[in-house]
Order: structure tokens, then sequence, then C-alpha cells
């Protein structure tokens, strides 16, 4: 074996773990932000909760894992080359070096990305420079990134709808006796349909028992009729529920369904996004293992179950660590009920905002003033909304998953929120420019991601084919140089936007520690 296969082959196993633990600290936030946000439970309870789902949904993602290994360019087209083997390991590990600087970055300064978007963009550009624009697979490619805009649109009409339609019948009474016993049958009971329906019934089909019982209901019934007898099933057993126990289900109903949402979408996150940092370095590590077969034949032999579960536990290692907690708030922030939050955005987006808002109406809010935690802890989402949230993106996410199609965690969890929050008009009050103009922000910054996945992506790919092990430690040299000056300038700034949001809401208290300091 040559000498750069064993680099190539080594690199490949350190930066999968690495590049997992990067979507693990970055799409956090996406998984508990509405739990955490409404303080249901503590950031770290969440985030290991979650975390096991994450486990268990990794271990059944083969199938968006073969979508991003061999789906957006044809490895066959790499035979005619002179080094086959060297043109798909570079292009295959151009996805880590630039992943690992986007992710760290972007969750360094607490901005969630998408690593999705990420993924696919970067393999494009790779593949485009390394064969030429003929073996990028663009029907494959064109799906993959209609089924992201799709998934966008679809999660922020739903959000809207359905937190307009629950709040209308709710309002702020959200735990109260005769309120949930009115609708909190209904309620619940569409939302446990929903988890039920596209998260068992969609998206856990491999286990064979589910199968089964997916293969006999939809043998037997329609879609339609099995998913209005689910609704009206559980709205009857919530119903009961609030009869028998009384008040304590009816102010644990909405937390309850916040917290089974969390798990849902946690497995989703699994299935789904394992593919945006473990099918490279499979795929470099089956090329290399199964040499002897070609690149077509090495990318045709299935990826073990077993490497799939070891990546979903590194998944939940970088979910625990600390510039994941930047990304959860920075998120729950955005779209806070609260009036006072510590964030960031750049002057041109913050002018933007302040256009956007100047026409809206002067209508009241429709989310309710949470109090402040018996710590002191800003409440960012009462239940009901945070309910919502999970419920919509956990179903959005196992419905991709079961077509094997890659969407963003990221973007569905963001439009879910900023969709419920406009639905409850939470930007009527406090610092409602800052959030509208993080949220432009954050939009903003996904489209630049994508733009710079592309070249940095084909550069990379190119010079590693090119210059072989030479190319390698270059393109490492600048990922570690990169990585530096961003831990700086974002520590830095994380610094500065604390003072601000202090100086917001205490400006008096402010300016004396000044004097005084």
């Amino acid at each position: 074996m040559s000498i750069f296969l064993w680099v190539a082959g080594g690199l490949a196993l350190i930066m999968l773990i690495w590049d997992t633990v990067e979507v693990g600290r970055n799409d956090a936030a996406n998984l508990v932000n509405a739990v955490f946000g409404a303080r249901l439970m503590s950031r770290r309870r969440a985030v290991w909760l979650a975390g096991l789902a994450v486990v268990v949904g990794a271990a059944l993602s083969s199938k968006v894992i073969e979508t991003a290994r061999k789906g957006i360019f044809e490895p066959s087209a790499l035979e005619s080359m002179a080094h086959p083997e060297q043109a798909a390991i570079g292009i295959y590990l151009s996805v880590y070096v630039v992943d690992t600087v986007l992710l760290y970055g972007y969750s360094a300064f607490g901005m969630p990305v998408s690593t999705t978007a990420t993924l696919v963009f970067t393999l494009l550009g790779a593949a485009s420079v390394v064969g030429g624009g003929g073996i990028v697979n663009w029907a494959v490619s064109s799906k993959v990134i209609a089924a992201i805009i799709l998934s966008i649109v679809l999660t922020g009409l739903s959000s809207f709808v359905l937190q307009r339609a629950v709040r209308g019948a709710i309002r702020e009474r959200a735990g109260h006796w005769a309120t949930m016993l009115a609708h909190g049958g209904w309620v619940g009971g569409g939302m446990a349909a929903g988890l039920c329906y596209f998260l068992l019934l969609k998206g856990m089909r491999q286990i064979p028992l589910i199968g089964s019982l997916r293969e006999y209901l939809f043998g037997t019934f329609d879609a339609v009729v099995v998913i209005f007898a689910l609704w009206g099933g559980f709205t009857i057993v919530i119903h009961i529920l609030l009869v028998v126990f009384g008040k304590k289900a009816a102010r644990l109903l909405f937390p309850t369904m916040a917290v089974l949402g969390m798990l849902a979408m946690a497995f989703a996150f699994g299935q789904n996004d394992l593919a945006n940092c473990a099918s490279a370095g499979l795929a470099i590590l089956n090329l290399i293992w199964h040499r002897d077969q070609g690149v077509v034949g090495a990318t045709e032999i299935a990826i073990p179950r077993t490497a799939l579960l070891v990546c979903g536990v590194f998944l939940m290692v970088g979910m625990t660590t600390r510039y994941a907690q930047r990304v959860t708030h920075a998120a729950a922030s955005t779209g806070s009920q609260g009036d006072h939050v510590e964030l960031w955005a750049p002057a041109w987006c913050l002018a933007l905002a302040r256009f956007l808002l100047r026409g809206r109406p002067r209508a009241q809010s429709f989310a309710p003033r949470v109090p402040l935690t018996t710590a002191g802890e800003v409440v960012h989402y009462d239940s009901l909304r945070a309910s919502v949230i999970m419920a919509v993106s956990a179903s959005v996410i196992a419905t991709a998953s079961d077509l094997g199609m890659p969407v963003s965690t990221t973007y569905v969890a963001f439009a879910a929120v900023v969709a419920t929050g406009m639905a409850d008009r939470i930007f009527q009050r406090g610092d409602s420019v800052l959030k509208l103009g993080r949220a432009i922000w954050v939009v903003f910054s996904w489209f630049m991601g994508a733009a710079i996945a592309v070249v940095a992506g084909g550069l990379v790919a190119g010079g590693i084919y090119r210059l072989g092990v030479f190319g390698i430690g270059i393109a490492l040299a600048v990922n570690l140089t990169a990585r530096r000056i961003l831990k700086v300038r974002s520590d830095a700034q994380e610094r500065r936007v604390r003072e601000e949001a202090r100086e917001r809401m205490a400006p008096e208290r402010y300016a004396e520690e000044l004097e005084g300091g």
C-alpha cells in the first residue's frame, strides 16, 4: 500500500471522529433548543437524553449514508482517470478539511450552520474540480437541494399555522385544567399522532417488527385513515388522563409532548445527519480496505451497522462540548419571547430589520410573558410553543430520512423557531430589531457557507489529487491556522455581546460599574 493511502487512511479515521464531534457540537442546538429554551430541563440533562436517541437513530441511518456517499457524484466516472483512488480520496477528504473549519467557526460564533448543505456543496465543488462537471450526478444533487428548500418552506408554513391555531385556542392558559380538558386532547393527540406516524411508521421501518406493522397497516388502510385513527386514539387517551389525574396532567401535558418531540427529533437527526460527518470517512476507509475491487466495487460494499453506531456515540460526545452551549443559547435567544437577549448581528442586518419592522401592525403579542426561573434564568419559550417546534421539526426530518434525502436539521429547526415566533408575534416588543437582525444574519450566513464550501472544496480536493501527501499537509496547515484565528475572534465577540446585553438591560447600573472600575 502506498504512502498516500497510509496517510489518507489515518487522516480519514482521525477526521471522521473530529468531524462527527463537530457536527454534534453545532447541531445540539437544533435538538434541545426548545426544551432548554422553555427551561423544561437543564441543558446537560436534555443533551444526554437526546444523545441516547441520536445513537439509536445513527445505527439506522444507512439509507441516507448511501445517498451522500455515492449519490452526489458518479464514482464510476473516476475509473478512466490516471489515479482513480487518489481522485476519490481527494474528493472525500476535502469534505473533512472544509467542514471542520466551517463547523468550528460557526459554532464558536454561536451560529447554527447546515452540516447537510456544507456536505453537499463541498462534494459538488470537489467533484467538479477533480473530474469536471460531468461526474456530478446533477439529478440526485438537485433533488437533495430541492428537498432542503422544500423542508424549510414546509416547516415554516406548518409551524406558523399550527402555532397560530393552538395559541388561538389555548392562549396563555397552557397548563390550566379547564382549558386542557377542552383543547388538550385534540392538540396533544394531533402532536402524538404526527410523531408516531412519521417517526415510528416511517423513520423506523428498518426494525423488523415495525416494518411488519407498517406493511400491514398501509396494506389494509389508506395513510390518511391511519393518521386520523392515531389522532382519535391519542385524543381519547389524553382526555382520559386529564380527567383521571386532573391539574397534574394538565401541567405536564405540553412539557411531556416537548420532551417526546425532542427525543423524536434526536432520533431523526441521528438517522439523517450522520451522513454529513460519517459518509466521507467511511467511504475512504472502504476504498482503502477494498482497493482490490476498484473505486466502483468499493463504494458498492455496504457500511457495517456497528460503524454507524460508533459514529453516533461521537455525535453525542460533540453535543456536550462548550461551544455547543453557545449555539444552543443563541438559537434559543433568536426566537425568544423575552424582551432582552444576548445576541449580535452586523449593522446592515439591524438596519434591514428596522426597515422590515417599520410597517408591522401595532397589535398585541400573542406570546405570554414567561417569568424567570427561580435561578433568575430567562424562559425563552413556553411549553406549548416548545412542543409545536419539536413536533413539526421531528416529523419533517423523519419523513426526509424515510425518503433517503439528507435535509438540513439546522434549517428545519430554525424555520420552526422563527415561524412559531412570528405566529406568536414575538417581534412586537423588546429587542425585536436585534432578534430579527440575528435571524437575517443566520440565513445570510447559510448562503455564504454554501459558497465557501463550493470554492474551498474544489481547492482542497484539487490540491490533494495533484500534490498527494504534500497537498494533504498544506490543507491541514490552513485548517489549523484558520481554527486558531476563529477561536480568538469568537471569544472576543462573546465577551462583547455579554457587555452590550448588560448595558441594554440596566444602562444606569452598567454606567456606574464603568465609572467605579
